[in-house]
Parts: C-alpha cells; sequence; structure tokens
C-alpha cells in the first residue's frame, strides 16, 4: 500500500483479536428455561390475581398501521365512566388509566366500554375481611366459583375489521356511479359559499320590490 504527498500515515489495524470481541449467544436455551421457571414462580406468587392488567384495545398512529388494533398504554376517563368504574376503584382491579388519552372516535369508546364491562363480569373481587364484605366485593357464591387464567392475554383483542361474505352486487350499486358523485359532491363543496351569497341577495331583492 503506498502513500503519496504529505499526507497522514494510515493505522489501519488488520489483525484484532476477533476471537475475543466476538458475540456468542449459546446461553439461548437456558435463557428460555429461566424466564419459563420466572413465569411460573410469578403465577404461583400471584394466586388467584390476573398475570397481566387490563388494557385498552387502540387504533395504530399513520395510514400505515391504523388498520389494526393494539393495547394501549390506558383506559380514558370517559370510557370507565361508561362502563361504572371509577378511577380510584380501577387501580386496584387491575386496570390501567391514562387521563391523557382521549376519544376521538364513538366506535373505539364502545369498543372498550364493552371490554371493560366484559372484564367487570369475569372480575371476581375478594374482601379484605371476610366477615365484613364492602360495596363492589363478590357474593359468597362468587366466590366459591371456580377460577381461570387464560393466556397468553387478561381478554383477547376484538377483530380489526369483520370481513364480509361473498353475495351478489345489487342493481343499485351496478348502478352507482361512483366518480360522478364525487364530482358532483366536490362541486357543491367549491360553489357553497356563493349560492349562499346568490340566495341571500335574491331575497334581499324581493324584499325590496314588496316594499
Amino acid at each position: 500500500m503506498g502513500f503519496g504527498k504529505n499526507n497522514v500515515l494510515h493505522g489501519n489495524h488488520f489483525r484484532k483479536d476477533w476471537q475475543r470481541r466476538v458475540k456468542t449467544w449459546f446461553d439461548q436455551p437456558g435463557r428460555k428455561l429461566r424466564r419459563r421457571n420466572a413465569r411460573k414462580a410469578k403465577v404461583a406468587a400471584l394466586g388467584v390475581r390476573p398475570l397481566t392488567l387490563l388494557r385498552p384495545a387502540v387504533r395504530g398512529q399513520t395510514v400505515r398501521y391504523n388498520t389494526k388494533l393494539r393495547e394501549g398504554r390506558g383506559f380514558t376517563l370517559g370510557e370507565l365512566k361508561e362502563a361504572g368504574i371509577s378511577r380510584k376503584a380501577a387501580l386496584g382491579l387491575g386496570i390501567v388509566v391514562d387521563h391523557r388519552r382521549r376519544n376521538l372516535s364513538v366506535e373505539g369508546k364502545v369498543v372498550n366500554v364493552e371490554r371493560l364491562k366484559t372484564y367487570k363480569e369475569r372480575l371476581i373481587v375478594f374482601p379484605r375481611k371476610t366477615g365484613k364484605p364492602k360495596k363492589g366485593d363478590s357474593s359468597s357464591e362468587e366466590l366459591k366459583a371456580p377460577t381461570i387464567r387464560p393466556l397468553p392475554l387478561l381478554l383477547p383483542l376484538p377483530p380489526s375489521s369483520i370481513p364480509e361474505g361473498p353475495r351478489k352486487i345489487t342493481e343499485e350499486e351496478r348502478s352507482f356511479n361512483a366518480y360522478k358523485t364525487l364530482r358532483n359532491s366536490r362541486a357543491e363543496a367549491r360553489y357553497e359559499g356563493a349560492r349562499k351569497i346568490r340566495a341571500a341577495k335574491k331575497e334581499e331583492e324581493e324584499a325590496a320590490k314588496k316594499k
């Protein structure tokens, strides 16, 4: 390798100790077993409590991901109010609350309210004192009922969209002209202001003629 002119000499290191610096992942099977044992220990420690906290179903951000549903950060105060759960009670029942989130669609709010109501129906709340049950605690019959722990999620997310089955095209759909409808609606929106001004001017002229 030659060097020209009065340049800095290169300090290239082509014989580094590669074997000492390479990273290996031979502990994957051991890590897998350790994680599994940790999950079992968590289940035993929690007893009858749910493994995970309940989170809302929200749409992904941007046009690319808004067709998919995922678990959000927490339920809004409006959703909790619709489901009849107070904010303070929600924190004790394993429901995550996010006071910053806003409901921007009725459909999304309805989905999460139904999610909360379903969770509330399945929930068994043990009283702090066996002899003194408080309001909201489960009855003695409900406490004796067998408990289940569905995995991996407490409540599965609803389907993001319900596919429509095959059917015949109706005559109304066949005769519908989408291009023409869109053009007319755009034209109506464009000329709405001018038409309102023209109609108001006409009314004023007619009122002046009657005088």
